[in-house]
Order: C-alpha cells, then structure tokens, then sequence
C-alpha cells in the first residue's frame, strides 16, 4: 500500500471557543489563519441541531503551525470540549522559544511536567492550555 500523498491533520472541536483558540495559537505560535467559514456563511442551510445564537461560531477553520496544518471548528456549541487521549508535540528551535511558548500554554492551563532536561531531550515539558489540549514541548538534541 502507497503511502504518498497522506497527510493526517488534527481536527479540533472548541464547542464554541474556536475564534477564540485559534487567536491564542496565532499569538503563541505566530500561527498562520489560512481559513475561516463561519455557520452563516456555509451555502448549505445550517445544521438543524445548532443552538440558537450559533449562526457566526465557525464551523471551519486551519491555521499552520510551522509545516503543521491544524483545522478546527466550534462543533455543535454543546458544552465544554474534552481533548482527551492524545497531545500535540511542538519542536522548537531554541531554549528561549520553547520557554517563551510553554509559559504561553501554561497561562490558564496547566502544566503536567515543568520543562525540564530528560534523556532524550536538553529541555522538555508538557502542558494543557486553557482550551484543554495538551502540549508536549521539544527542543531537539543539537547534532
């Protein structure tokens, strides 16, 4: 079985928070808004189990992270998202940025391990941001 041209992407549902996550992740990481469709601008009617209120909640969104591209969207608005089972691993190039962007994550969050050297990394730590994802902050061994 071939595997080119298979790319999976994490797709995110913020149950009414996505604008508002998608801004964080643009501050943080000098994320890059590569588009937004909100309920009221799909051409097919909006979905039937929206809450009133919901009509300009984004219904798609992507951004990238560096050569990662993150798509998201506001779900049905039903409650509090749950992000459980799975973190997202950021590399970054230097000490001072992943410092910089784990104390970012960490504000309204929490952090699961202060960054920290370990075995296979001179500074790594994990985190769960305000919105519930978890983070797993690597800078690489230098060659």
């Amino acid at each position: 079985m071939s595997t080119t041209n298979k790319v999976v992407q994490p797709y995110l549902f913020f149950e009414g928070k996505c604008e508002e996550a998608v801004e964080f992740y643009r501050q943080t990481f000098g994320a890059e808004v590569l588009m937004t469709m909100r309920y009221n601008e799909s051409p097919e009617p909006a979905h039937p189990g929206l809450p009133p209120g919901s009509e300009n909640k984004i219904m798609h969104s992507s951004f990238r992270i560096g050569d990662s591209i993150i798509m998201a969207s506001d779900g049905m608005c039903e409650s509090h998202p749950t992000f459980v089972g799975f973190s997202l691993s950021v590399t970054l190039p230097d000490a001072a940025e992943a410092t910089r962007v784990f104390n970012a994550l960490s504000e309204g969050g929490a952090v699961q391990m202060p960054l920290s050297k370990t075995f296979w990394s001179p500074l790594f730590g994990m985190v769960k941001d305000r919105f519930g994802i978890g983070w797993m902050i690597t800078l690489p061994i230098a060659h």
